[in-house]
């Protein structure tokens, strides 16, 4: 869910918090071991495809994937962003506001600076960056008239790529509990193909990069079960594909991997980001 307005200066002030003095836990979602960052950076290092998730409005998850990507092997180069629609490019040589107003990025749907840390990580390795997410007016339009919206490219993915019956469920599950319970069910076959082709969109582009890249999504698009995933198990199955959802946990928390075994390959906890109720003011157009 996208960040609001209202919350932006609260959440950015919280982006100077470094990792040495945040109780972060990385958790091996398989054997539900905790594990270390330069553990962690050592087993990332040598996937094709490192989809590093987030919740969108906590700045401590976009800290730490900053600086995780300070510690990958220069064989990355490629680093593709859901926040910018597919075919725009940050160009290396122009000031980072510049060539972000010209890539058209949503300041205030995304809350920058929020997504600073990973950008500057980025351009300071000297990443292509590149955006990977559907047109918003395409996606619209598949919530609202389904299939028949699709082009032929990603009809194809989608199509290679079914998810597997509890996949969909999930799916579904979580994009009702995104609209507060308030998205009629009719709504929910379309709305999921709409989000399937936000994944092929991304996936397409990764699989363009021509190179090990790295993506940065929300996590419901770095999830196995049903996300990016599924699209390029589909499209590249020889690739080694590497997931990590990052979450959160109150302090004094003992989350445990269990749950979570099977959506992401590693887990990353930092506390909560302090938000106001989500579902207080939607309404459902």
């Amino acid at each position: 869910m996208r960040t609001m307005k209202a919350r932006c200066v609260m959440l950015v002030l919280l982006t100077s918090i470094s990792l040495s003095t945040r109780a972060d836990l990385i958790l091996d979602a398989t054997s539900g071991l905790a594990i270390d960052r330069a553990d962690l950076a050592a087993r990332l290092a040598k996937a094709d495809f490192l989809l590093l998730g987030e919740v969108h409005d906590n700045p401590a998850h976009h800290q730490a994937r900053g600086e995780l990507l300070a510690t990958l092997p220069a064989r990355f180069r490629s680093l593709v962003l859901e926040q910018l629609e597919q075919g725009r490019r940050l160009d290396p040589a122009t000031p980072l506001d510049e060539t972000l107003e010209q890539a058209g990025l949503d300041r205030e749907g995304w809350g920058w600076p929020l997504h600073e840390p990973v950008i500057a990580a980025g351009r300071a390795r000297d990443m292509g960056i590149a955006g990977g997410n559907l047109n918003r007016k395409v996606a619209r339009k598949l919530a609202l008239e389904g299939t028949p919206a699709l082009d032929e490219t990603l009809a194809r993915m989608l199509e290679q790529a079914p998810l597997e019956d509890i996949g969909r469920r999930r799916l579904e599950a979580d994009l009702a509990a995104g609209h507060c319970g308030k998205l009629p069910a009719s709504r929910l076959p379309n709305m999921a193909l709409a989000q399937r082709a936000r994944d092929a969109s991304l996936a397409r582009t990764l699989l363009e990069a021509g190179g090990p890249a790295v993506l940065i999504a929300g996590n419901g698009h770095a999830r196995r079960d049903y996300g990016v995933p599924v699209m390029l198990a589909a499209a590249a199955p020889r690739a080694l594909v590497v997931s990590v959802g990052f979450l959160e946990a109150a302090p004094g928390d003992r989350p445990d991997a269990a749950p979570w075994r099977g959506v992401f390959d590693y887990l990353w906890f930092t506390t909560p980001a302090p938000r106001s109720d989500p579902c207080a003011d939607l309404k459902m157009p």
